[in-house]
């Protein structure tokens, strides 16, 4: 079962696609996260998704606001599809040990080996105020978790 709103969200200390550790604590009382899990680099479904939050980029990264995308690709993967796409936010590599991140916030699908399309909007104490989760075909719709952000922003948690 996903992690549900009004739950503390669970920490996790993964690597980015430039092989920095990168924690959700190191946000907690400073930024708001969008927590976006992803099946696989280069599939068209989340180079789709993920090329419309770039392009919404200001919407869900700025002082206030800090997006992770985590995928089960080894960092290396996402090094190369974050530089091929011209991605200019963290990919977080949930490869060893493997899916453990995404089974934690209740993501992972064992029978495929990687995570479902998991979204998580955290606020700044580190509680999970919104998420959907959607099925491996199935895109998000980046004006559900942007309307989200904009209310627990609205709500000026963590001031």
């Amino acid at each position: 079962m996903p992690i549900e709103k009004g739950q503390a969200a669970p920490d996790l200390a993964l690597e980015n696609q430039h092989g920095q550790k990168v924690a959700l604590a190191d946000f907690r009382g400073k930024k708001n996260i969008v927590l976006l899990f992803f099946p696989f680099a280069f599939t068209s479904v989340c180079t789709g998704e993920l090329r419309a939050v770039q392009d919404a980029l200001s919407t869900f990264q700025s002082e206030q606001v800090q997006l992770l995308a985590v995928s089960c690709d080894s960092p290396h993967t996402l090094r190369v599809f974050a530089d091929q796409e011209g991605y200019d936010f963290p990919l977080l590599s949930d490869f060893w040990p493997h899916g453990n991140a995404s089974r934690g916030y209740g993501v992972f699908a064992e029978d495929k080996g990687c995570a479902l399309r998991g979204t998580f909007v955290i606020d700044k104490q580190g509680v999970v105020r919104w998420t959907v989760v959607n099925g491996l075909p199935d895109a998000r719709d980046l004006h559900d978790y942007a309307k989200a952000l904009e209310a627990v922003q609205a709500m000026g948690t963590g001031h």
